[in-house]
């Protein structure tokens, strides 16, 4: 179809764009700004005045649950949160049952992902299995780096042959810092509110001192290193020590540790159970700080979700992660208008920084790219329902919060997606 978005404020950082102009669309791609190329005869015209007309966010962790854990979620009801909160490409980490760690896994994750012809996604293989997994046939099978999620590489001999396998072919590692023995059953920062509450606590040297030893290797070997879902004031120093020596090293902040403070567990509340654990306050304004000066360089959502039952537990017991898709875009953007920056320097966080990280063509609205198109209502005030999220993970700490900007529609490849006036997908 050829589709035209009329006077919508196209913003798209990669372009440095950021004005009032129509969008025309056709085969799938973008093919022109401002004025219809020779011939063009619309289909379909979208009004979007007073909207904001931006790229499909690229989100570097979500989890989707498939396969093995479909009680939690299945590909389908997150694809659809994905378009729901305008993200149009996502890596998965690697720890699903059976874990990412051999081709014909992925092969098929892609396979279900691609029949949906939702978000495009782009797996993240296992680093290890027994030893080493063969990261050229992940590749080959559509791996676009290679992770341990939240599991640990304990022996170092091993994390260094990673790092030299991964150097050897320009392979990127998305690797988070913790130190499993110093974290070991632990379930909130090792502070004031979890010495009051009981709480086993995590110390942030568990992510700095696994940190050090990363950077350390990297160093060494030549790898290209992507440090996600940074939560301690520790860790920012240190990545920023690292970039300034020249070191190929990135890094990530969840939007809930933009956002929240141990504080916030107030009285038990399991929603607040993440991993890694949300820190203190003085370590918020050192992520705020590192992702305002380039020491972070992008936001994820780190999307995890969770079944009812495993977040009723105590606590303690309950199950870590939120689901974020659908808030990742207005949270980020709450962020922005927090530390005074334009809509176009945070959506670099969620759109073209991640899309460069990944090394996928996304996150742009330059003419001859794929049309994955957001239509953001930059004014619609909502508040957070865990009901209402189309993700089958109902668990998010933001229940109840106001929150203003909401996704109206979603494009992926030029198909219309995702409508919000019937929260349905067309």
């Amino acid at each position: 179809m050829n589709i035209v978005i009329k006077q919508g404020r196209l913003i798209d950082a990669s372009q440095q764009l950021d004005q009032v102009k129509d969008l025309y669309l056709s085969g799938g791609n973008i093919v022109a700004i401002g004025e219809a190329p020779a011939g063009f005869k619309a289909d379909q015209t979208l009004e979007a005045s007073g909207k904001w007309v931006l790229p499909g966010l690229v989100d570097l962790c979500a989890r989707l649950r498939e396969p093995g854990s479909e009680y939690k979620a299945t590909l389908l009801s997150e694809l659809r949160a994905a378009m729901a909160g305008g993200v149009t490409s996502l890596a998965c980490p690697p720890d699903t049952d059976p874990v990412l760690d051999e081709p014909g896994l992925v092969e098929m994750l892609k396979h279900r992902a691609k029949s949906q012809a939702l978000a495009h996604v782009y797996p993240l293989g296992a680093v290890t299995r027994q030893l080493l997994t063969e990261m050229y046939a992940l590749t080959a099978a559509g791996c676009v780096g290679f992770s341990q999620a939240d599991t640990a590489i304990v022996d170092t001999q091993v994390l260094w042959r990673a790092f030299e396998y991964a150097a050897t072919f320009g392979y990127t590692l998305f690797m988070r810092a913790e130190d499993p023995y110093l974290a070991k059953n632990g379930v909130a920062h090792d502070g004031e509110v979890a010495s009051r509450l009981g709480l086993k606590g995590i110390p942030s040297a568990a992510e700095s001192i696994a940190l050090q030893t990363m950077l350390r290797i990297a160093q060494a070997t030549g790898a290209k290193l992507h440090i996600a879902r940074v939560s301690t004031a520790e860790s920012v120093e240190l990545i920023r020590q690292a970039k300034q020596s020249g070191m190929q090293v990135t890094a990530d902040v969840s939007i809930q540790h933009l956002h929240l403070t141990d504080m916030d567990i107030g009285f038990f509340d399991s929603m607040v159970h993440l991993q890694p654990p949300v820190r203190t306050q003085r370590d918020r304004d050192a992520l705020r700080a590192g992702l305002l000066d380039g020491t972070l360089d992008a936001i994820c959502s780190d999307h995890t979700p969770v079944d009812d039952d495993a977040k009723a537990l105590p606590f303690a017991e309950s199950h870590p992660g939120a689901s974020a898709l659908e808030l990742l875009l207005p949270l980020a953007l709450k962020w922005a208008a927090q530390a005074k920056l334009s809509p176009a320097q945070a959506l670099a966080k969620i759109t073209q920084i991640p899309a460069d990280i990944l090394g996928i063509a996304a996150g742009n609205l330059k003419v001859g790219a794929m049309a994955d198109v957001v239509i953001y209502d930059p004014e619609m005030e909502w508040r957070v329902d865990g009901r209402a999220l189309l993700s089958q993970g109902k668990n998010t700490p933001f229940v109840h919060h106001a929150v203003t900007g909401k996704v109206t529609t979603t494009f992926t490849q030029g198909n219309l997606v995702f409508q919000q006036e019937n929260l349905q997908l067309a």
